[in-house]
């Protein structure tokens, strides 16, 4: 454990350091004695109201969290007890946000809330505050992952979480002089974050969603203590978001490429809370044309249990799936802000009747609510309650949904394109089928390029790439290796004519696009209304691989009959495979009796988990033509 002495000489450029180790011998004189726990039966979940219901398994597991809240000495003040962000140490400010989440059960009084203006809760919610100030540098920036960093992430957040606390302290009229240091450090953070020459606001903007995390905080911050000097910049900042966070494609940079996660669960709800408080016109264009990005990547279910995104191309997390009804906790809620002005959004979030209902649901169930394990809490869950909800109506989700691209439309091909980062994202529409891919620089090691998704209207999502090579729809090279792990440059043509990206009507011209891996691998992928092809030719064998979304129903076999069962292992000598789902066949065809095998993996989609990812491999010499056929 770090020597409070030393810590706090590592952190000797803390903000207000005389204030602050002022504020830090006070607190250390006071009597720390444990949150009491709640009575039996607490939280009692038909108490809650339905908005609120987020706050009962925090309540549930409030007194874990207080009580590890250190006393002792040499890290007084510091979140112990590992309840949230790694690394847990004492010189991570992020460990620290959830100053909020004691702030606001101090300070609001509840008919649930037993410790509203305990002071006990007062006494280890000061000292969290006193450790979480004496962190912030000379020049208003927090460290996350050492304390020498000058961590974006954790002053953006941070600020926001420090706003927000200062706001329920003034409303609980409580600890007066942490306030001030409260106020001064704000306006520290603010300094650094929203100066322009700062290089986290070099172009492009990476980590986008850590930007917006620092000027929505901002955004609260100067509604608390106005400055017009900062408002100016803030503006500036907004602005600057806009232009050099947002790809021409449409995704928000995670950190040059997108990632459903971040881009839906995170960004969003931060300009969302820019919006809430400002109605601002930028970040509602921001929105805009995200949605209209989502809406290529983000496909449903014909059968409407959700969606399965393009995870392939996420550059950070692994999103695969949102299922078309979720309960709290969500992360996306604040979002939702956006449908009324935005309704292309509507098609992705819950309905309001049906958070109704699983709100209703959660308050019938018996016994006390039950609270997150360790790291899985998040203060971000109840910090967006204040600000409300959107959700769309069951009619508005409908009509949505109608208007989502390979909805509306069963005959296009559109690219989207960030020409400086050298991505290309192709999208293809016929009568029966919905392509997805992608070519070019990977934004980072997770993403797999090439053709990513191949969906049917009635039979749903066949294939779907993964951020492996083991998972992704490539050709591998005998070391294991797939083509779509490397830089993939590509021409692109409508029937024999050159195709510039434009939005297209294909109608009876394939889509042909030409890629390879430098020159192991040249690969012709070809389109057409109801068909995917691809001639491959290789310098080595290689081996076709197909990542197969399979459902328990589904009548699958190897041409000769071999079956292939559901969630179990397959092999045969065949030259094709046949995929039957209710009124639709899919038929998948090499051409010439080849070993060929179909691996059950544990990926499942959905929250029924019925949609399972099974791995079709065709080793072959080095040339093959795969057709899947879709009928």
């Amino acid at each position: 454990m770090i020597d409070r002495r030393t810590f706090l000489g590592g952190a000797a450029a803390a903000t207000l350091l005389g204030v602050a180790r002022a504020g830090t011998a006070s607190a250390e004189a006071l009597p720390y004695p444990p949150l009491a726990p709640l009575p039996p039966g607490a939280p009692v979940r038909r108490l809650f109201t339905p908005e609120e219901q987020r706050f009962a398994p925090y309540l549930a597991i409030l007194p874990g969290i207080v009580n590890d809240v250190s006393t002792d000495p040499a890290t007084l003040g510091f979140f112990g007890g590992g309840w949230w962000r790694t690394p847990s140490e004492p010189y991570n400010a992020r460990v620290q946000e959830h100053v909020y989440t004691l702030s606001w059960f101090y300070a609001n009084r509840r008919p649930w809330n037993p410790y509203h203006r305990d002071p006990a809760l007062r006494n280890r919610l000061d000292a969290a505050i006193s450790h979480y100030l004496s962190l912030q540098h000379a020049d208003g920036s927090f460290p996350e992952y050492s304390i020498t960093e000058k961590s974006k992430a954790a002053t953006g957040f941070g600020l926001g979480y420090l706003a927000k606390t200062l706001a329920n302290l003034r409303q609980a009229d409580a600890l007066p002089a942490r306030r001030a240091q409260l106020e001064a450090s704000l306006h520290l953070g603010m300094t650094w974050f929203l100066d322009p020459a700062n290089p986290i606001w070099a172009h492009p903007i990476e980590f986008a969603n850590q930007n917006t995390s620092g000027l929505s905080s901002a955004q609260l911050a100067l509604k608390l203590n106005p400055d017009a000097g900062l408002a100016r910049k803030l503006r500036d900042r907004i602005e600057f978001l806009a232009a050099n966070g947002q790809s021409p494609a449409g995704f928000f940079y995670e950190p040059t490429g997108m990632d459903v996660n971040y881009n839906f669960e995170v960004m969003l709800p931060e300009l969302a809370e820019i919006y809430a408080l400002t109605r601002d016109r930028t970040v509602v264009g921001m929105a805009r044309k995200f949605a209209d990005w989502f809406g290529y990547n983000v496909v449903r279910e014909p059968d409407g249990a959700g969606s399965l995104t393009y995870v392939a191309t996420s550059s950070r997390t692994h999103v695969s799936c949102y299922d078309d009804v979720i309960p709290d906790p969500d992360r996306t809620n604040l979002g939702s802000l956006f449908v009324p002005e935005v309704p292309d959004l509507a098609a992705f979030f819950t309905t309001r009747e049906d958070r109704a209902e699983t709100r209703g649901q959660w308050a019938r169930v018996p016994g006390p609510a039950v609270g997150p394990a360790k790291q899985d809490t998040s203060p971000r869950i109840l910090a967006h309650v204040s600000y409300g909800e959107a959700f769309p109506s069951h009619g508005a989700k409908q009509a949505s949904i109608r208007q989502l691209p390979y909805l509306r439309s069963n005959d296009f091909a559109v690219q989207r394109r960030d020409d400086e980062l050298n991505q290309t994202y192709v999208y293809v529409r016929r009568p029966q089928l919905y392509l997805a891919g992608f070519w070019g620089t990977r934004p980072s090691s997770y993403v797999r390029g090439a053709q990513g998704m191949l969906w049917h209207p009635r039979a749903g999502m066949v294939v779907h790439s993964q951020q492996d090579d083991a998972q992704c729809w490539a050709s591998l090279l005998p070391n294991g290796t797939a083509d779509a792990r490397g830089l993939l440059e590509a021409t692109y043509a409508i029937g024999d004519r050159p195709w510039d990206g434009t939005r297209k009507v294909p109608g009876s011209a394939p889509v042909v696009v030409r890629y390879g891996l430098d020159t192991r691998i040249r690969t012709d992928l070809t389109i057409t209304r109801d068909t995917v092809t691809r001639a491959v030719r290789g310098t080595t064998p290689l081996t076709e691989q197909i990542p197969l979304v399979l459902h328990p129903g589904d009548d699958v076999r190897f041409a000769g009959g071999t079956p292939v069962r559901h969630g179990a292992d397959a092999a045969a000598t065949a030259s094709g495979l046949t995929i039957r789902r209710g009124a639709t066949t899919i038929t998948i065809g090499w051409g010439t009796p080849l070993a060929a095998t179909v691996t059950a993996t544990a990926v499942t989609f959905l929250r029924d988990g019925a949609r399972k990812l099974h791995v079709l491999r065709v080793p072959h010499p080095g040339t093959l033509t795969t057709e899947i056929r879709l009928r």
